[in-house]
């Protein structure tokens, strides 16, 4: 299975069936706060839709086409994080992520995704990586700028919220990009997200 450690207290676990309940019970805890900034979020109401949010994703997984892992922080499950796809004959794929309220403001997220950046262009051998937030979305945001990431545009109303449309900045980072960056790279542990 999917497992990588990123540092004490932190790790990243592919979702498992047997985390339905966890999971359906971190968006729920979370609700309003996450309900700003993803369409899905009414969408999961039962532990039964978190049970085939993750079947879903253990066969995208298997398929080769991207993965969603929880993030696991000091033995709890704080969020989540993954590849949306893999398009392997241009070697790109996009991330997602989010975090439960309790669990912002950590430095977390931003640890989780050079992670994923990591395992796709270390390991993978992809090229490209894009991240995509609400212009609205300022945490969201910081992660990619925080990782020197590229701003290479914004796409114009790319995402139905529950009050309207919202405007998307999308973010890439290259392969050459990254490699530069491993050696160089430092966390700011105070100012994560």
């Amino acid at each position: 299975m999917f497992t990588h450690r990123i540092d004490s207290a932190t790790y990243l676990k592919l979702l498992e069936v047997q985390d339905s309940e966890k999971l359906f019970q971190l968006i729920d805890s979370s609700r309003e706060h996450l309900r700003n900034w993803l369409p899905w979020v009414d969408k999961n109401t039962t532990v039964e839709d978190s049970r085939q949010f993750i079947q879903h994703t253990l066969d995208q997984f298997a398929a080769g086409n991207g993965f969603n892992a929880g993030i696991w922080y000091q033995g709890a499950l704080a969020g989540v994080i993954g590849f949306h796809k893999i398009d392997w004959q241009n070697s790109t794929t996009s991330i997602g992520y989010w975090l439960g309220e309790d669990y912002t403001g950590n430095g977390i997220m931003q640890k989780a995704v050079s992670k994923c950046l990591d395992y796709a262009f270390l390991e993978l051998r992809l090229n490209r990586v894009e991240i995509r937030s609400a212009i609205g979305n300022v945490r969201s945001r910081r992660i990619p700028e925080k990782l020197g990431f590229t701003l290479e545009g914004t796409i114009r109303q790319a995402e139905k919220l529950v009050y309207g449309y919202v405007n998307h900045n999308v973010y890439g980072m290259l392969l050459e990009e990254w490699e530069a960056k491993e050696n160089s790279s430092t966390y700011d542990d105070e100012t994560y997200e």
